[in-house]
């Protein structure tokens, strides 16, 4: 029986190997593909068979030494096939082996000169083309770059999935009828397309950061590869405001990440965290880059570097009772003139709550409500529900707390507003 179970679990093992490959390097074997293809489509079917491939032969035949460079060159080989099936492509699939050749990492431009080396930088410079609107660009280039589903970007766009599946198929059909081409802008066009990257990487890693489906409330590899290629972005345009500014804030966020959850995966709040656990040098780091940002804005900073102040708010207060709350309710009040959205204004109706007591806050969430923007946000309907129940308002809270639970979908966040619910009922 021993010899029955050895195979499966090497198996077992191989598959998992396989899904992890998946979520850290298929953006980066898609985006390497879409480069040397120049095809949305034909990449990610390519990128899509050859996993397919690793589920097959990775059990049998063992997991390679490099398997982000496996699947890469797996893709290029089925991609290679269909385009000779074509018998149309010759001169691509010629120039396709000739990068070949070079190596499968080796750096083929298939446009004017840029200072972009990253290859999923590249294309999302690449795919964020100000001929697109800038919703069809942020949401193209999450589906095929960022790793991110469909229903993932849906939520974070507030939109429903059917929505947001159009667009994506509106703005490659777009890139077509434009003859848009797949390669990099020089870097004098660099600042042109900057909104539409700093929005990529922004959601990309909000959806680390609050993982909008699973058990887990972190996806720590959605949240490390937004910070690395925002300081790349950063470092790349060193005259953006708004590049440092979202640096500073991926960094002032990404430090409370380990004091954001207990032991066993629960959400822990804000309030509730162990600020020793916070990370000091990402903390230091993301304090001097705001400080820079708002600098160098000469009293205009956007809509990132706004953020960024509103989390060296929370960054600098020693212990939450120190956090200067005003600052931070006008600090969003500022951000809703720059960049408003309802979003925005519930995170300051939150703040007006903690500065001045929960029933201005819920002055300010019921008329979010009356406009009915928010109707589907999970966290709209949890932070009314908090309120009501630091207001008394138990019976309305518990109500309120079982739409939050109807449309959320994280686990983590599940599990806490099970217990807010329970505990308003037992006190009720």
């Amino acid at each position: 029986m021993a010899e029955a179970r050895e195979p499966r679990s090497v198996a077992d093992g191989s598959i998992a190997v396989v899904e992890q490959t998946f979520r850290a390097e298929s953006g980066r074997a898609l985006a390497t593909l879409i480069r040397v293809l120049g095809d949305f489509d034909l990449a990610e079917e390519a990128v899509q068979d050859a996993f397919v491939t690793a589920i097959e032969r990775w059990p049998r035949d063992g997991v390679p030494d490099r398997p982000g460079a496996w699947i890469v060159t797996t893709a290029r080989n089925r991609a290679l096939d269909r385009l000779r099936r074509r018998r149309t492509e010759a001169v691509k699939v010629a120039e396709i082996e000739r990068a070949a050749s070079a190596g499968v990492e080796g750096d083929v431009r298939l446009g004017g000169e840029s200072r972009v080396a990253d290859d999923r930088l590249r294309l999302i410079f690449t795919c964020c083309h100000p001929a697109l609107p800038l919703d069809a660009r942020v949401a193209l280039t999450l589906r095929t770059l960022g790793g991110l589903t469909t229903p993932e970007i849906a939520r974070a766009f507030l939109v429903p999935e059917a929505t947001l599946a159009q667009r994506i198929v509106r703005a490659k059909k777009k890139i077509l009828a434009a003859h848009i081409p797949y390669r990099v802008p020089p870097d004098d066009l660099l600042p042109e397309r900057l909104d539409g990257v700093l929005a990529t990487l922004y959601l990309i890693f909000n959806e680390g950061y609050t993982a909008s489906v699973g058990d887990e409330l972190v996806r720590r590899d959605l949240c490390a590869e937004a910070i690395r290629l925002s300081r790349l972005v950063a470092d790349l345009m060193p005259e953006s405001t708004e590049a440092r500014g979202l640096l500073s804030l991926l960094l002032l966020q990404d430090s409370r990440r380990d004091a954001r959850t207990e032991p066993d995966g629960g959400l822990v709040l804000l309030e509730a965290q162990d600020r020793a656990r916070w990370d000091r040098a990402e903390m230091d780091e993301g304090m001097a880059l705001v400080e820079r940002a708002l600098a160098q804005s000469g009293g205009r900073p956007g809509p990132y570097a706004i953020q960024a102040a509103i989390a060296a708010c929370h960054a600098s207060a020693a212990v939450a009772a120190d956090t200067d709350w005003a600052e931070i309710a006008a600090l969003y009040a500022r951000l809703a003139q720059v960049a408003p959205s309802p979003v925005v204004d519930l995170n300051r109706a939150v703040a007006v709550a903690m500065a001045f007591g929960p029933a201005e806050g819920l002055v300010l969430v019921e008329g979010l409500r009356a406009e009915g923007a928010l109707a589907e946000y999970h966290l709209f309907h949890a932070t009314r529900a908090d309120l009501l129940r630091r207001l008394g308002r138990r019976q309305e809270a518990a109500v309120a707390y079982e739409r939050s639970l109807a449309l959320a979908t994280n686990g983590a966040e599940r599990a806490f507003l099970e217990r807010r619910l329970a505990e308003v009922r037992s006190a009720g």
